[in-house]
């Protein structure tokens, strides 16, 4: 046992210095210096310009080319080394191993960079990348070993029939792995156009959010039917699975799929956009966002409601900004019979410059509105342009003001007043004396 191991060591002591074994480490040296200098022109370039073509640039190469440069750049040295050795029949063991272990490298790297991309950082997809990790080395320790076959081959073999087709084990884990991809794919695609969508100024604000819903729609359907596709399902079967979707809808599907139309149907009509502030019964607020299912309503107490979609196609929707952002705003206010309206509509009128968010085109106006029961109704009319900042805090400023000018000017806001008359009263019924 002894003599066999020290047989082996002396073997590849030979090897390592065989000149066919400096070669290939030369190879290896090559690669890495290669890698490791473009890299570091490509960062320089990065960091130095400072035109807006290559700031947008930047965004992606920073992310992207810093983490796949360096093995990309080795296996372009690799590869051709490997080629020419293979050429003149000379060892390849060290390449043989490095090559896969730079294409293993290669592919985690961009991997992980579409999952950050698509994805909000979290701890489940940490734990993706920690998994996606682990898989791919255990490929490249197969591959290296040999066994690679040998497991695609067990795993191929746990297969039972349906139908016409054949299912396995292995064309079930190349499935899940295709839909991953081809998802991660679209959604990461779907993301960028989002956000080209968003940078582009002379798109409305619905138009945006109905085109990337469109996009995202169309891409996670091309990438599921692509998945299928590619493991060989055929896309014929596909027309049951549409029958019995059918059925689900009909039976429990109907409101999903009716806010998801409706979702659509907002999104084309304008009728709601991001930034409109609305009401829809005794919900009020400002509409932060327009998803599949349902809208985004946020109140003045920062409170989020999720109202869906058919809600706001089915009834009655008040949209304060649907043409005009611009808003009024009524106070009231009842003066004694005993004082000079004209005086309180004239101080009424200076009081509507104690916000300013009130605006002074539309002017402001007063209007003497009735002769109630208990005083003289004024109505002070002002406009803003912002309600989704609400009403409240205008008509604060607005009455406090108006409470010192009447002080100041000795004009009686009347408390309610009622004139009690007694006809009669029976002799049974008066007080006695005392």
């Amino acid at each position: 046992m002894q003599e066999s191991a020290l047989n082996w060591l002396q073997l590849q002591l030979e090897l390592l210095l065989s000149p066919a074994t400096w070669w290939q480490l030369a190879v290896l040296l090559l690669a890495a210096a290669t890698a490791s200098l473009v890299n570091q022109r490509i960062q320089k370039l990065l960091e130095t310009q400072a035109s807006v073509t290559l700031r947008g640039f930047r965004h992606i190469a920073a992310r992207s080319i810093q983490r796949l440069i360096w093995p990309l750049i080795a296996l372009a040295v690799v590869l051709p080394a490997k080629a020419i050795l293979a050429w003149y029949q000379l060892p390849l063991q060290l390449l043989e191993i490095a090559a896969p272990i730079l294409w293993a490298l290669a592919l985690i790297r961009f991997s992980i960079y579409l999952l950050r991309k698509a994805f909000t950082i979290n701890p489940l997809l940490k734990s993706s990348e920690n998994v996606l990790s682990v898989l791919v080395w255990i490929g490249v320790v197969l591959h290296l070993l040999g066994w690679l076959p040998a497991v695609l081959l067990f795993f191929d073999g746990l297969a039972f029939t349906l139908g016409d087709s054949r299912i396995s084990a292995l064309s079930v884990m190349k499935l899940v792995l295709l839909v991953i991809f081809a998802f991660t794919i679209a959604i990461w695609l779907s993301e960028m156009i989002s956000r080209q969508m968003q940078r582009s100024a002379n798109i409305s604000p619905s138009m945006r959010v109905g085109f990337n819903k469109f996009s995202k729609f169309i891409l996670l359907t091309l990438a599921f039917l692509f998945a299928l596709n590619s493991v060989g399902i055929n896309l014929n079967s596909l027309a049951v699975f549409g029958g019995a979707l059918g059925v689900g809808l009909g039976f429990g599907l109907q409101r999903i799929a009716s806010n998801f139309i409706s979702g659509f149907i907002l999104v084309l009509d304008r009728s709601i956009k991001p930034g409109d502030v609305i009401t829809v019964g005794d919900k009020f607020g400002w509409v932060e966002a327009l998803n599949s299912r349902y809208v985004v309503v946020r109140n003045r107490e920062g409170v989020d409601t999720l109202i869906p979609n058919e809600n706001l196609i089915t009834s009655e929707v008040i949209n304060w900004s649907y043409a005009d952002p611009n808003v009024r705003v009524i106070i009231k206010v009842q003066i004694s019979y005993d004082d000079d309206p004209e005086q309180a509509m004239a101080l009424m009128l200076e009081c509507a410059s104690a916000s300013p968010r009130i605006l002074q085109d539309p002017i402001p106006t007063v209007r003497l509105m009735e002769f109630a029961d208990s005083g003289i109704e004024l109505q002070l009319r002002i406009w803003i342009a912002d309600p989704e900042n609400g009403t409240g805090s205008i008509k604060s400023d607005v009455n406090l003001a108006i409470w010192r000018a009447f002080k100041a000017n000795s004009i009686t806001i009347p408390y309610p007043q009622r004139d009690l008359h007694i006809k009669s009263m029976p002799n049974n019924q008066l007080p006695d004396e005392a």
